[in-house]
């Protein structure tokens, strides 16, 4: 029997946890549960900042890092998440300086 790769392994991995993986149109880190993050991201037209604060939160610790299956590190992704949304507390804040 031929060796195969460790990502073709994770790839096979995969496809048998979560079937309908799609690594480039629907990634396993964004299609858990009743709802895949990208339909309630335009469902609620959020501007950029605001729906990468809630993309971030949603794939937290879920995405596979490399060939190795190590999970993604949660705290990155939060601390992804935490920098969009302060990133648009402080735009509103000078937004509303402005208009003062």
């Amino acid at each position: 029997m031929a060796e195969i790769s460790n990502e073709e392994h994770l790839k096979i991995i995969e496809k048998s946890v979560n079937p309908k993986h799609d690594p480039v149109n629907h990634p396993s880190h964004y299609t858990f549960g009743k709802y895949e993050v990208i339909d309630v991201l335009d469902d609620w037209n959020l501007p950029f900042t605001l729906a990468n604060t809630v993309k971030y939160i949603a794939r937290a610790g879920k995405k596979v890092v490399g060939t190795n299956s190590i999970k993604g590190d949660i705290i990155q992704d939060l601390e992804k998440a935490k920098w969009y949304l302060e990133h648009e507390i402080n735009k509103l804040k000078n937004a509303q300086e402005k208009g003062s």
